[in-house]
């Protein structure tokens, strides 16, 4: 289609941007210099509006088209944040950061979004608005939710609102997307336990909070085992058992746990955090410890809307000629603050045979550009079709 044969022109540049973000990786909140790279590229582009510092470190970009007898705007949102994972790869645009790289692939989201970006600036065959999103802090700093509570989506008039995800081990430029939950709630616990520390050769005249805290650790696990219906999903995982001592012979007075519970509704979130209370609390008291249990909800449920979803999966099957049906995903996605507020749908775009997200030795395939901006201006064309 002519899309797809534009984007494969425009593949040499995009692809440069994307290496070039891909060298000079940030973290959460700290874009500011891919923030600044987006404005200008928007700037360049013809952008009819471009506003920086929407939730801290977001832009903003407004597009309109020939006409605008539908009055639709559409958002288009694409993350630009790196991560904390020192880069184990010999692609020659290696990270020149220490200590930080583009592991999940934002580089490639946000180098798409901008050819869509640059190709809708050109042609503009859209009868409405459209609103492309870049957003700081992805990974654990909520940074959708802050470009939300800076009242992006009612600045902008935003109607609906659209995302996508690169996927390793699907073919590269297919599609996949489900309707309803999607991704997982997102929540983290810390737990302290304190006992009564002493000589490992007196374990009698102790209270020891190793075996204290190796009974939550197990008994934690019932959760997801035995208080969740079994057709729910729900995950409970310690990653984290630290003592207050080092040393062979001592036994530590206090432990500190910690972790993450995922889960796909509401409902099961609730059981989860007060279960697990319940658990440490009883367990600790049982032993003669107490424990304090600091439970943080993080990203909700991300829930695509029906409508929007059935949409998006025949604009992804006009690009790619196919799009299937996505498993449940039990990471967390911060997109789901943009869909609290407005209908719309998240997809997966195939990233071929690489290491897995959040690994060191994970790589963007720069073949998927052409089918991901394809993707992002359908959405435009087929959603707001020109007067």
């Amino acid at each position: 289609m002519p899309v797809k044969n534009r984007f494969a022109e425009l593949l040499p540049e995009i692809t440069a941007w994307r290496q070039d973000l891909h060298e000079n990786p940030e973290i959460l909140f700290e874009t500011h210099r891919t923030s600044a790279m987006v404005a200008d590229k928007l700037k360049e582009f013809g952008c009819d509006e471009i506003v920086t510092g929407i939730g801290r470190t977001g832009v903003v970009g407004v597009i309109k088209g020939k006409s605008d007898t539908s009055g639709k705007v559409i958002g288009l949102r694409a993350d630009m944040d790196a991560l904390p994972i020192h880069e184990q790869t010999d692609v020659p645009y290696k990270s020149k950061v220490d200590g930080a790289m583009h592991a999940c692939g934002h580089d490639g989201h946000t180098a798409m979004l901008l050819g869509a970006a640059k190709y809708l600036s050109e042609t503009r065959n859209f009868d409405g608005t459209v609103v492309v999103i870049f957003q700081p802090a992805e990974e654990g700093g909520g940074g959708g939710k802050e470009m939300c509570d800076d009242g992006m989506m009612d600045r902008w008039g935003i109607q609906e609102v659209y995302g996508m995800h690169n996927w390793p081990g699907k073919p590269v430029g297919s599609f996949a997307i489900r309707s309803g939950a999607f991704f997982a709630a997102a929540d983290q616990f810390e737990i302290t336990i304190e006992g009564k520390g002493g000589h490992a050769a007196k374990p009698q005249e102790t209270i020891d909070t190793t075996v204290v805290a190796s009974h939550i650790v197990i008994a934690l696990q019932t959760i997801a085992s035995r208080n969740v219906d079994p057709v729910e999903q729900a995950v409970v995982s310690v990653t984290s058992f630290e003592t207050s001592s080092k040393a062979h012979n001592v036994i530590p007075q206090t432990v500190h746990l910690r972790g993450t519970v995922r889960t796909l509704s509401a409902a099961t979130r609730d059981l989860a955090e007060k279960r697990l209370a319940d658990i440490v609390q009883g367990t600790a008291t049982t032993f003669g410890a107490t424990a304090e249990v600091n439970y943080t909800r993080g990203y909700p449920v991300m829930v695509n809307s029906e409508r929007q979803t059935a949409f998006a999966a025949e604009v992804a099957k006009s690009v790619s000629g196919d799009c299937e049906e996505a498993p449940l995903v039990m990471g967390g996605e911060d997109f789901a603050f943009m869909l609290e507020e407005r209908p719309g749908a998240y997809i997966l775009v195939g990233n071929g045979d690489t290491a897995s997200v959040h690994h060191p030795a994970y790589n963007f395939d720069d073949d998927a550009i052409p089918a991901g901006c394809s993707w992002w201006a359908e959405i435009v064309e087929q959603r707001m079709p020109a007067a």
